[in-house]
């Protein structure tokens, strides 16, 4: 009988097959994928997902899809964040990945990722570097122009004709004035790299070296070395002009002893800065980019949120990885890390302050990302 309607499935004309997949949910994928051998090629090789965002507007997920790293591996979670009671983590999958060189059996150690348009630029724990999409399982194994090292910053971007590309800023351990930055520039077409601009200006902490895509546009908040005060500020990167820009901060950012993190909002993919007040205070801000001109980096900013930490089971940190909701108007942030005993914390416009915790409780979570599932092609040439 199983045999019979797999048959049936196969039968039906390739076009009806890929007009119907293509009004599947893309996190759905990853289930339908291993139905018939016919429907793994039509997922894979894109003509799917090229039908999907030709009939549809691409749109984010109701509820809140997270990708988690934790201990070395990717997982996609459900968070609900309406609740007001202790929540947990609801696990969907692990997204597994294999190194095919090296041991296709035993699964990859990755030590950081990066999230763009629901591909994953993948650092792994040996210092090789993967472009990922979760959903095809299509991933793309980038070889350095000389070497990695573990103090690289990785982001991956697109142009304004949609071609994504690579760039990886060269940065030796605790960076000082003296320290020369190389910037790099990989090519999906022509699979190279190329050297796109050398600079003693500025500098990124390792807490705050996981930058944040915006419409193909990379932003971090930087360090100023050009004079004493080693001042922070936003940096952006845009993938089309290739150039770094200063990006403007709201009017009256001077009054903030510090800015803490950068997220992005997951309805309208929106740049977001939290800063704090000062150092003795426990008042945060959540400001909301509503333009940046990524040629000049003027931006106008908006407040969304203010927080206060007060009686508050954790504190925002140096090293603070956040998600903005703006439809929940909340914060997720990570705990643990001496931040907390919970693995994460939800935080409202109401100050009330919502504890997750997960099925392990000794798992702790490095990293946070607002995850958009796509059937987006790596190999571009094709």
């Amino acid at each position: 009988m199983m045999n019979m309607r797999s048959n049936k499935r196969d039968d039906l004309p390739e076009d009806l097959v890929v007009e119907i997949l293509s009004r599947v949910p893309v996190v759905s994928m990853l289930r339908l994928r291993a139905t018939t051998k016919t429907w793994n090629v039509l997922i894979k090789d894109g003509r799917v997902g090229k039908k999907h965002y030709d009939n549809n507007a691409p749109r984010r997920p109701r509820h809140s899809l997270i990708i988690m790293l934790i201990a070395f591996r990717v997982y996609l979670v459900r968070v609900n964040l309406n609740q007001d009671y202790n929540n947990k983590v609801k696990i969907i999958s692990q997204f597994s990945l294999k190194d095919p060189v090296y041991n296709s059996l035993k699964e990859v150690d990755i030590r950081n990722i990066f999230h763009c348009d629901g591909l994953l630029l993948c650092a792994t724990k040996y210092n090789r570097l993967v472009v990922w999409n979760p959903c095809s399982v299509e991933t793309k194994w980038i070889k350095p122009s000389r070497f990695y090292k573990d103090s690289d910053i990785y982001a991956l971007g697109k142009s304004s004709c949609n071609k994504y590309k690579v760039l990886r800023i060269n940065q030796d351990g605790f960076t000082s004035r003296s320290i020369l930055l190389e910037c790099e520039i990989y090519d999906f077409i022509s699979n190279s790299w190329r050297i796109v601009g050398k600079t003693r200006s500025w500098s990124i902490r390792e807490w705050k070296s996981c930058g944040i895509s915006v419409n193909g546009n990379t932003y971090w908040l930087a360090n100023s070395t050009k004079d004493d005060t080693r001042r922070d500020f936003l940096l952006g990167f845009d993938f089309s002009t290739e150039r770094f820009t200063s990006v403007s901060l709201p009017v009256d950012h001077r009054m903030y002893y510090k800015l803490i993190a950068l997220s992005v909002t997951r309805e309208d993919q929106k740049l977001c800065m939290l800063a704090s007040w000062s150092n003795e205070t426990s008042i945060s801000d959540v400001w909301i980019a509503t333009k940046i001109e990524s040629s000049t980096g003027a931006a106008s900013w908006a407040k969304f949120l203010s927080i206060r930490l007060v009686d508050k089971p954790f504190c925002f940190t140096i090293r603070t990885n956040v998600l903005v909701d703006k439809e929940n108007k909340v914060l997720v942030c990570r705990g643990k890390h001496g931040v907390s005993n919970y693995f994460l914390h939800v935080v409202g416009e109401d100050n009330k302050c919502i504890q997750v915790d997960h099925h392990d409780p000794k798992s702790t979570c490095s990293l946070l990302v607002n995850y958009v599932p796509s059937l987006v092609q790596i190999n571009q040439s094709l």
